[in-house]
Protein backbone atom coordinates (compact mmCIF):
# COMPACT_ATOMS: atom_id res chain seq x y z
CA UNK A 1 0.00 0.00 0.00
CA UNK A 2 2.63 2.85 0.99
CA UNK A 3 4.50 1.98 -2.34
CA UNK A 4 1.45 3.19 -4.17
CA UNK A 5 0.72 6.04 -2.30
CA UNK A 6 4.43 7.12 -2.68
CA UNK A 7 4.43 6.53 -6.19
CA UNK A 8 1.39 8.91 -6.71
CA UNK A 9 2.94 11.31 -4.50
CA UNK A 10 5.89 11.17 -7.04
CA UNK A 11 4.62 11.40 -9.96
CA UNK A 12 1.31 13.80 -8.96
CA UNK A 13 -1.99 13.95 -10.91
CA UNK A 14 -1.74 12.89 -14.43
CA UNK A 15 -5.25 14.05 -16.42
CA UNK A 16 -5.80 16.09 -19.76
CA UNK A 17 -6.73 19.60 -19.98
CA UNK A 18 -10.49 19.96 -20.12
CA UNK A 19 -11.33 20.71 -23.86
CA UNK A 20 -11.70 24.23 -25.09
CA UNK A 21 -15.17 25.72 -25.90
CA UNK A 22 -16.48 24.88 -29.27
CA UNK A 23 -18.84 27.28 -31.15
CA UNK A 24 -19.29 25.04 -33.91
CA UNK A 25 -20.80 22.46 -31.29
CA UNK A 26 -22.60 25.29 -29.27
CA UNK A 27 -24.61 26.72 -32.31
CA UNK A 28 -25.35 22.95 -33.94
CA UNK A 29 -26.97 22.29 -30.50
CA UNK A 30 -28.77 25.73 -30.10
CA UNK A 31 -30.10 25.02 -34.06
CA UNK A 32 -30.85 21.12 -33.02
CA UNK A 33 -32.70 22.34 -29.80
CA UNK A 34 -34.65 24.75 -31.87
CA UNK A 35 -35.37 22.63 -35.27
CA UNK A 36 -36.74 19.79 -32.77
CA UNK A 37 -39.17 21.96 -30.77
CA UNK A 38 -40.58 23.77 -33.83
CA UNK A 39 -40.73 20.56 -35.71
CA UNK A 40 -42.01 18.09 -32.99
CA UNK A 41 -42.91 20.73 -30.18
CA UNK A 42 -41.20 17.94 -27.95
CA UNK A 43 -37.74 15.67 -27.20
CA UNK A 44 -36.90 13.49 -29.89
CA UNK A 45 -36.54 10.33 -29.48
CA UNK A 46 -34.05 7.90 -31.51
CA UNK A 47 -34.42 4.26 -31.79
CA UNK A 48 -30.98 2.65 -33.10
CA UNK A 49 -30.56 -0.03 -35.28
CA UNK A 50 -26.94 -1.39 -35.95
CA UNK A 51 -28.27 -3.43 -39.14
CA UNK A 52 -24.91 -5.13 -39.55
CA UNK A 53 -21.86 -2.66 -39.51
CA UNK A 54 -18.05 -2.77 -37.92
CA UNK A 55 -19.58 -1.24 -34.62
CA UNK A 56 -17.35 2.30 -35.49
CA UNK A 57 -20.56 4.54 -35.68
CA UNK A 58 -21.89 2.97 -32.60
CA UNK A 59 -18.94 4.22 -30.78
CA UNK A 60 -19.34 8.18 -32.15
CA UNK A 61 -23.02 7.44 -30.79
CA UNK A 62 -22.36 6.40 -28.24
CA UNK A 63 -19.73 9.43 -27.61
CA UNK A 64 -23.37 11.58 -27.79
CA UNK A 65 -24.10 10.90 -24.40
CA UNK A 66 -21.29 11.75 -22.81
CA UNK A 67 -20.55 14.80 -20.73
CA UNK A 68 -18.99 16.94 -23.91
CA UNK A 69 -21.85 16.98 -26.29
CA UNK A 70 -24.59 15.83 -23.63
CA UNK A 71 -27.36 15.01 -25.99
CA UNK A 72 -29.99 14.37 -23.44
CA UNK A 73 -29.27 17.83 -21.67
CA UNK A 74 -31.40 18.77 -25.13
CA UNK A 75 -34.25 16.16 -24.30
CA UNK A 76 -32.37 13.92 -26.85
CA UNK A 77 -33.21 9.92 -25.54
CA UNK A 78 -32.78 6.62 -27.08
CA UNK A 79 -35.52 4.62 -27.21
CA UNK A 80 -35.17 0.45 -27.38
CA UNK A 81 -38.54 0.47 -29.19
CA UNK A 82 -39.21 1.90 -32.35
CA UNK A 83 -43.08 2.20 -31.76
CA UNK A 84 -41.83 5.01 -28.76
CA UNK A 85 -39.21 6.59 -31.46
CA UNK A 86 -39.18 9.81 -33.89
CA UNK A 87 -36.20 8.97 -35.71
CA UNK A 88 -34.41 5.99 -36.89
CA UNK A 89 -30.99 6.23 -36.83
CA UNK A 90 -29.54 3.09 -39.01
CA UNK A 91 -25.57 1.92 -39.24
CA UNK A 92 -23.70 -0.36 -41.60
CA UNK A 93 -24.76 -2.33 -45.13
CA UNK A 94 -28.00 -4.26 -44.74
CA UNK A 95 -27.03 -7.80 -44.17
CA UNK A 96 -29.54 -10.26 -45.61
CA UNK A 97 -30.33 -11.29 -42.10
CA UNK A 98 -31.15 -7.56 -40.98
CA UNK A 99 -33.58 -6.99 -43.55
CA UNK A 100 -36.78 -8.45 -42.53
CA UNK A 101 -35.52 -6.62 -39.01
CA UNK A 102 -35.16 -3.22 -39.95
CA UNK A 103 -38.33 -3.59 -42.58
CA UNK A 104 -40.32 -4.41 -38.69
CA UNK A 105 -38.48 -1.24 -36.96
CA UNK A 106 -39.45 1.33 -40.08
CA UNK A 107 -43.06 -0.10 -39.79
CA UNK A 108 -43.73 0.14 -36.64
CA UNK A 109 -42.22 3.26 -36.01
CA UNK A 110 -45.23 6.11 -35.61
CA UNK A 111 -45.78 8.97 -38.55
CA UNK A 112 -43.78 11.37 -38.81
CA UNK A 113 -41.05 8.77 -38.91
CA UNK A 114 -36.95 10.51 -40.14
CA UNK A 115 -34.85 7.57 -41.32
CA UNK A 116 -30.94 9.01 -40.82
CA UNK A 117 -28.63 6.67 -42.56
CA UNK A 118 -24.97 6.78 -40.36
CA UNK A 119 -21.90 6.11 -41.92
CA UNK A 120 -19.97 5.01 -45.56
CA UNK A 121 -21.74 1.50 -44.76
CA UNK A 122 -25.15 3.06 -44.34
CA UNK A 123 -25.24 5.80 -47.23
CA UNK A 124 -23.45 3.64 -49.87
CA UNK A 125 -23.00 -0.27 -48.93
CA UNK A 126 -19.10 0.75 -47.87
CA UNK A 127 -16.76 -1.76 -48.91
CA UNK A 128 -19.26 -4.77 -48.72
CA UNK A 129 -21.97 -3.29 -51.23
CA UNK A 130 -24.45 -5.65 -52.28
CA UNK A 131 -23.85 -9.10 -52.23
CA UNK A 132 -25.16 -12.41 -51.75
CA UNK A 133 -24.78 -11.84 -47.63
CA UNK A 134 -25.86 -7.98 -48.04
CA UNK A 135 -28.22 -5.85 -49.36
CA UNK A 136 -26.03 -3.04 -49.43
CA UNK A 137 -27.08 0.44 -48.75
CA UNK A 138 -29.82 1.49 -45.94
CA UNK A 139 -32.11 3.40 -48.79
CA UNK A 140 -32.19 -0.36 -50.79
CA UNK A 141 -34.27 -1.76 -47.76
CA UNK A 142 -36.27 1.22 -46.79
CA UNK A 143 -36.58 4.73 -47.53
CA UNK A 144 -33.83 7.44 -46.16
CA UNK A 145 -34.49 11.17 -45.34
CA UNK A 146 -30.85 12.12 -45.00
CA UNK A 147 -27.65 10.19 -45.32
CA UNK A 148 -24.16 11.07 -42.88
CA UNK A 149 -21.20 9.99 -45.01
CA UNK A 150 -17.84 9.36 -43.32
CA UNK A 151 -15.96 6.29 -41.86
CA UNK A 152 -16.92 6.95 -39.46
CA UNK A 153 -18.55 10.39 -39.15
CA UNK A 154 -18.09 12.45 -35.91
CA UNK A 155 -20.61 12.86 -33.06
CA UNK A 156 -20.41 16.61 -34.59
CA UNK A 157 -21.78 15.73 -37.52
CA UNK A 158 -24.16 13.24 -36.26
CA UNK A 159 -25.62 15.58 -34.86
CA UNK A 160 -26.07 18.31 -37.51
CA UNK A 161 -27.19 14.81 -39.64
CA UNK A 162 -29.85 14.52 -36.91
CA UNK A 163 -30.14 18.58 -37.53
CA UNK A 164 -30.85 18.06 -41.09
CA UNK A 165 -33.47 15.43 -41.11
CA UNK A 166 -35.19 17.62 -38.65
CA UNK A 167 -35.25 20.78 -41.25
CA UNK A 168 -33.21 22.91 -38.89
CA UNK A 169 -32.01 25.06 -41.81
CA UNK A 170 -31.13 24.51 -45.55
CA UNK A 171 -28.25 22.00 -46.17
CA UNK A 172 -26.03 24.38 -47.93
CA UNK A 173 -25.01 25.86 -44.19
CA UNK A 174 -25.57 22.57 -42.57
CA UNK A 175 -22.63 21.43 -45.38
CA UNK A 176 -20.76 24.33 -45.29
CA UNK A 177 -20.19 24.07 -41.23
CA UNK A 178 -19.38 19.90 -41.55
CA UNK A 179 -16.26 18.44 -42.49
CA UNK A 180 -18.23 16.21 -44.87
CA UNK A 181 -21.41 16.78 -46.64
CA UNK A 182 -24.92 15.93 -45.22
CA UNK A 183 -27.52 15.88 -47.38
CA UNK A 184 -31.41 15.16 -47.49
CA UNK A 185 -31.58 12.23 -50.24
CA UNK A 186 -34.93 13.14 -50.89
CA UNK A 187 -35.35 16.90 -52.43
Amino acid sequence: MFPILRQIARIGCITEPAPAADDALRVTRQRLDAAMRAKLGRALVIRHVDAGSCNACELEIHALGNPYYNLEALGIKFAASPRHADLLLVTGPVAKNMEVALRRAYDATPEPRLVVAVGDCGCTGGLFGESYASCGKVANVIPVDVAIPGCPPTPLDLMRGILAALGGGDGESIEAAADTPIAPTQP
